[in-house]
């Protein structure tokens, strides 16, 4: 589809010089991208920035990153030999221009759409995605394995790892390039620098020495000189080498990445073709080890809108182009992840003991307003999920009461530190869960799937899930109270249901459901957000006849087993609903009924979980249809126990 030609004035800061000849129509590829002469390539930025700024004002998606590497991206595909060469794109929130340019320009209007493209870098989708990617800070493992399995085929194609700043506070950065460095393979990763500043300024004298030290000059003058010194005593031969070493890394501030075993290229400017090019070629032609290329760029770079914004449009919903204002939903209720927030707020006022981590996400979890509330004790650990559990465990130790808010999905980073550091000692970290259950956009990466299995498994462990907003803030209130252990609470993305809230939540008695409503022949017994379907299965059932129950369990781990027993013996049918794997909820309900030998009574159970596949991006209630976690999932769940395929017409009228 061709772009629409957008010039509009004080929103780019600067636009193609040849708008009548648009190069980005002719280029459906890296191969025909590749034809083009060096003097065309920034009219083609310019036109792929303006592409990327319109289709992600249709779908809505990660916009800043993009925005900042357009022409690293360009010169990446031009330089090197995609997909032969490969490119992996650390996290892959910046990988919508390489997308364009990579035979999906036709289909990006529909990123994180159902049967769309994937947010993401995703190995199923393209020949020149070699490496899926959502989580951050894996790219440089990930390509020193291609590295190292090209090195034992006898290949020679290049490897490519684009990381930025962010991601490299990540433990896992730094085991890769340790490992790297020990093995000597041929691997280049390009630092994308938009925000640290470990850079001194970028200009025409760091371009030149960029330049000089890539070249194959200096490396020969470099490589006789090391060839020489290698003769002299050892004592003078290192410090010979440590001399080399920190000249060049005061110039260029690369001692640290020396230290690791890197060759250290930069700071180049990411958005001036004249500096990346000959790098670029440099490295690709002379290079035998480990390099790493420093390309400073600028977060929502040619978007007037993006550069002013604080996140720099890090994530965004639909917006108007010319204006940069985003649409957004009207809101009925308070978000859940608003609602732990002001719950933890309350907490923190009562009691000085509570305090917050977050691991780079202080928006997404909330606890941005917990920090304007209390800044000392407010703790973001960087994107650093062990470290945060561990550092958890820690304040614990000493009498603190911490909340680690990590995200379902990002919480599986740092499980071996959950039993190990926190569980096995019985240590009373809470652990608000957000982003439970399937999320949308962001597909199955970002789902929080396992959560509830992982850690129900554990012995000693409180684990609860909230129906609604009302539900959560007694949660918050449940976990400062609670001292004899971990305890944790998951809640899903979006709105609550709207109802009434209380000014501070109240302590729940640990291990105890409660009924919602009361039935005889039907038992839904929900844990977690699908109670609002469990309600409306509930209503068509009684209409058709089939008397339901519908309890609330709260707790997966201790089980309400007097609660279960009354279910269980009480009626018919019994089935468990849960936003999570099977494995959590609903599995252990079973067992336990097993033990006690209700499953003998002509009790007929079903256990609705998430499917045992990864659920692809759609809208979420599309999403929870697939999956069976919808009104009519359950209905369904309650026929087939009942050997029915459905109600009649003339019953649900």
């Amino acid at each position: 589809m061709p772009a629409r030609q957008i010039l509009i004035c004080g929103a780019f800061s600067r636009v193609s010089s040849k708008p009548d000849t648009p190069l980005l129509d002719k280029v459906n590829s890296p191969e025909e991208l590749r034809a083009l002469d060096e003097s065309d390539l920034t009219q083609l930025a310019d036109e792929l920035r303006s592409e990327t700024i319109d289709a992600v004002s249709i779908t809505g998606g990660h916009l800043g990153a993009g925005l900042g590497v357009v022409e690293l991206t360009v010169a990446l595909h031009y330089v090197f030999n995609t997909p032969d060469d490969k490119i992996i794109w650390d996290v892959g929130h910046q990988c919508y221009p390489h997308k364009i340019l990579t035979e999906r320009r036709e289909r990006i209007r529909t990123l994180r759409q159902g049967n769309g493209l994937s947010g993401f870098t995703k190995r199923a989708e393209s020949r020149y995605d070699p490496f899926g990617a959502a989580h951050s800070s894996t790219s440089i493992s990930a390509g020193l394995g291609m590295a190292a399995a090209r090195d034992l085929d006898g290949g020679d194609n290049n490897v490519i790892a684009v990381i930025g700043d962010g991601a490299m506070s990540a433990g896992m950065a730094y085991e890769a390039m340790n490992n790297a460095g020990h093995l000597g393979s041929r691997l280049i990763v390009i630092l994308n620098d938009n925000d640290m500043s470990i850079a001194p300024p970028v200009g025409a004298m760091s371009a030149y020495l960029a330049r000089l030290v890539s070249g194959p000059t200096y490396q020969t003058l470099r490589d006789a000189a090391k060839h020489i010194a290698k003769n002299l005593p050892k004592p003078v031969f290192e410090k010979a080498a440590r001399a080399e070493e920190y000249a060049r890394g005061f110039w260029t501030g690369g001692t640290m990445f020396e230290e690791l075993g890197f060759y250290y290229v930069g700071p180049v400017d990411g958005h001036n073709m004249e500096h990346l090019l000959p790098v670029l070629k440099n490295v690709r032609d002379t290079h035998h080890g480990p390099v790493l290329i420093h390309a400073v760029t600028q977060k929502g770079k040619g978007y007037g809108p993006a550069e002013g914004a604080k996140d720099k449009y890090h994530g965004v919903a639909k917006f108007d182009v010319i204006t940069g204002k985003q649409a957004k939903p009207k809101a009925n209720a308070p978000s859940y992840t608003n609602v732990f927030a002001t719950s933890l707020i309350k907490e923190a006022e009562h009691d000085e003991k509570v305090v917050a981590i977050t691991a780079a996400m202080p928006d997404g979890t909330g606890l941005n307003l917990f920090g304007e509330a209390f800044p000392k004790r407010t703790f973001d650990v960087g994107i650093a999920e062990q470290h945060a559990v561990t550092f958890a465990a820690g304040l614990a130790t000493e009498g603190y009461k911490p909340f680690a808010a990590i995200y379902s999905t990002f919480l599986q980073r740092a499980y071996d530190q959950v039993i190990h550091d926190v569980a096995i000692q019985g240590l009373p970290v809470r652990f608000p869960i957000d982003r439970a259950g399937l999320v949308g956009a962001d597909g199955p990466t970002h789902a929080g799937a396992f959560d509830t299995a992982f850690l129900s498994c554990l012995p000693g462990f409180v684990v609860m899930a909230a129906a609604d907003e009302v539900e959560l803030r007694h949660m918050v209130a449940t976990a400062a109270a609670y001292d004899e252990g971990p305890i944790s609470f998951r809640y899903p993305r979006g709105e609550g249901v709207g109802l009434e809230m209380p000014e501070r939540g109240s302590v729940l008695e640990i291990g105890k459901g409660v009924i919602r409503r009361e039935g005889t022949k039907v038992a839904l017994l929900s844990f977690g957000g699908r109670m609002n379907e469990c309600l409306k299965a509930a209503d068509e059932l009684d209409a058709a006849g089939l008397s339901t129950t519908v309890a609330d369990a709260r707790f997966a781990k201790p089980l309400d087993m007097e609660l279960i027993r009354r279910l269980a013996r009480e009626h018919e049918v019994l089935v468990t609903i849960e936003e999570g794997s099977a494995g959590g909820f609903g599995s252990h309900v079973l067992s336990r009924l097993a033990e006690e030998g209700l499953l003998d009574s002509g009790l007929k159970i079903r256990t609705l979980a998430l499917p045992d596949i990864y659920i692809d991006q759609d809208k979420p209630d599309a999403m929870y249809a697939r999956a069976g976690l919808n009104c009519d999932g359950i209905m369904k769940a309650v026929f087939t126990a009942l050997g029915t395929e459905t109600l009649s017409a003339p019953q649900r009228a």
